[in-house]
């Protein structure tokens, strides 16, 4: 396969080849994480993004505070690795921290409202932001 365009000077592998990702839809493809889930919540008072580590018994575990995106979600993946916590089983659960935590920081910055999605909510209870 011929690389793209914007490639201009890196080489590809032989086998390389782009790959068109299926629609994904929040309900159908969403898979929660056994070790945890987040709540994450916008202190505007304090200028500050928290996000609380809860089980799935609905007990909050931990709050992580910080002002930017990566400052916290580096500050979680370090301390439950040091930890052997376990907390995160998939990868595509940090990723997801990582988007959200994005939005809440920007949330931050302009005073905005922050609301997680509903789907990952589902059965754990309604988490908003007033």
């Amino acid at each position: 396969m011929e690389k793209p365009a914007w490639i201009k000077n890196k080489k590809v592998a032989p086998d390389f080849e782009v790959i068109r990702n299926p629609n994904w839809s929040p309900y159908r493809d969403f898979d929660m994480d056994k070790g945890c889930y987040v709540l994450i919540r916008v202190y505007h008072d304090l200028h500050e993004i928290g996000v609380a580590i809860c089980n799935y018994d609905h007990t909050i575990l931990k709050e992580f505070r910080g002002k930017i995106a990566q400052e916290i979600y580096d500050a979680i993946f370090k301390y439950d690795r040091k930890n052997e916590k376990g907390w995160f089983t998939k990868m595509e659960h940090a990723a997801y921290i990582g988007k959200e935590l994005k939005k809440a920081e920007l949330a931050l910055i302009f005073g905005k409202e922050l609301k997680q999605p509903e789907q990952v909510l589902e059965g754990i209870g309604e988490y908003t932001q007033e």
